[in-house]
């Protein structure tokens, strides 16, 4: 079930779930967030990715693997929305347990968007695309990492745009080189993520040889 395009959505009961799950959270998310307007800035892009794979699922169905590391990540950037990605319980128990000086959600969410989304990125190109061997690897890690640069392209869009509440939706926290890093480490995840997948590959082309 989780590896099966094919199966029509009226029986795709993970897939059913998944998206019940994520409506109930984000609408208890939705529900007094600790910056109104800050909410609205960061839910917009959800928004449109779920609005997307809706309307192209007809066309293109991703497994349930891809569309369960996708909830994944949609649930973990929905938990910052809600708190500001400053302000989250995780970098409040962060800093009284370790005294850091910033708040690192972010950090764990940039992380998370190329560990969770080059796995889909890949299903879409060797589907589509009939990317195959060792491409089939190094490219979805570069569509992970030029995603991550838009979406930094678009934070700078909105601070000019936003003002005061622009500068806190890119939520430097005074470093310079936080661009950078949120960058780096988007590339980490998805570079993670394909090493991870290509050795899983690998052993199961070993077990049937074997």
């Amino acid at each position: 079930m989780l590896t099966n395009p094919d199966i029509p959505f009226s029986r795709n009961w993970p897939l059913n779930l998944m998206i019940f799950m994520l409506a109930v959270y984000w609408g208890f998310t939705a529900i007094a967030p600790t910056d109104r307007i800050q909410w609205l800035m960061e839910s917009i892009l959800p928004v449109i990715v779920v609005l997307i794979l809706a309307f192209t699922y007809e066309v293109f169905r991703f497994s349930n693997a891809s569309y369960l590391l996708m909830f994944i990540f949609l649930c973990l950037h929905t938990y910052g929305a809600h708190y500001t990605y400053e302000g989250t319980p995780f970098d409040m128990w962060l800093k009284a347990s370790f005294h850091t000086q910033r708040s690192y959600y972010d950090r764990v969410v940039h992380f998370a968007f190329g560990l969770f989304w080059t796995y889909p990125f890949r299903e879409l190109l060797t589907r589509a695309a009939a990317l195959r061997g060792f491409w089939s690897y190094i490219i979805p890690v570069a569509v992970c990492f030029s995603c991550s640069a838009c979406f930094e392209i678009i934070e700078m869009g909105a601070a000019f745009v936003a003002g005061q509440k622009g500068l806190e939706y890119v939520g430097l926290q005074g470093d310079v080189f936080d661009t950078q890093k949120d960058m780096g480490l988007g590339l980490a995840g998805a570079v993670i993520s394909m090493c991870m997948l290509a050795w899983v590959l690998w052993r199961k082309k070993v077990k049937k040889r074997q």
